[in-house]
This record gives structure tokens, C-alpha cells and sequence, in this order.
């Protein structure tokens, strides 16, 4: 996985750096070298907004671009949400293709069995 931090409005500390880092790092079991993910933290300057820290992230995927976006007033209380959001994001990505597969396989198995009773019935 390759992960890009950047900053909005904020100079990304390297506690904050390593926090996300290790954060995000619970998606590189599930997710191949070669997928590409940025991550945008964000501090909003409006005082009467609460939720002033944001974080944003893209997950490219080979055929599929995933988003999440978490606001909270603590930045790393949204690093963990975002986590958590796309670990179930990349989860049930995953089952689909899995789900998919399946399907396929199944599909196929009974076109082989048509086609055997076809050639038995000859």
C-alpha cells in the first residue's frame, strides 16, 4: 500500500503522521502493494463549527475508487473513524468479489453438468 499524507490548512505533525500511519496500516492486510492511498487532513477555520478536524481519504482500487470522510473536534478520534469505515468499505468490497466468484464458478458448473446430461441423452 502506498499511503500519501497531506495537509489542509494544517502542518502535519510527525506524531499525527505515525498515528495515521499505524492507523491505516490495519488496511494493508486486506489491500494489495499496489494500491494507492491519500489521506487529507483538514482543520476548518470557522469557529462555529465543532467537528473542526477532518480527515479525508481515496483508496484506489484496481477497478473500484473508495472515499471516506470523518469530522470530529479531535483529529485523531476522525483518523479512527475513517479507519473504521474503510476497513468495512474494503470488507464488503471484497465479499462482493467473492460473491461474484462464486456465482461464476456455480454458473459454470452447471452449464459442465448440461452439458453432460445433453451428452448422455445422445
Amino acid at each position: 500500500m502506498q499511503l500519501n499524507i497531506k495537509g489542509k490548512n494544517l502542518e502535519v505533525s510527525d506524531s499525527i503522521r505515525s498515528y495515521a500511519e499505524r492507523k491505516l496500516g490495519k488496511l494493508d492486510k486486506q489491500l494489495s502493494d499496489l494500491v494507492k492511498v491519500e489521506l487529507e487532513l483538514a482543520v476548518e477555520r470557522n469557529p462555529s463549527i465543532a467537528a473542526s478536524q477532518t480527515a479525508e481519504a481515496t483508496v484506489w482500487l484496481k477497478r473500484h475508487t473508495l472515499r471516506a470522510r470523518e469530522s470530529t473536534p479531535d483529529m485523531k478520534a476522525s483518523i479512527d473513524q475513517l479507519t473504521d469505515k474503510l476497513l468495512r468499505q474494503v470488507k464488503e468490497e471484497r465479499e462482493k468479489r467473492a460473491a461474484k466468484r462464486k456465482n461464476v464458478d456455480k454458473q459454470a458448473l452447471l452449464e459442465g453438468a448440461a452439458d453432460v446430461a445433453a451428452t448422455d441423452a445422445e
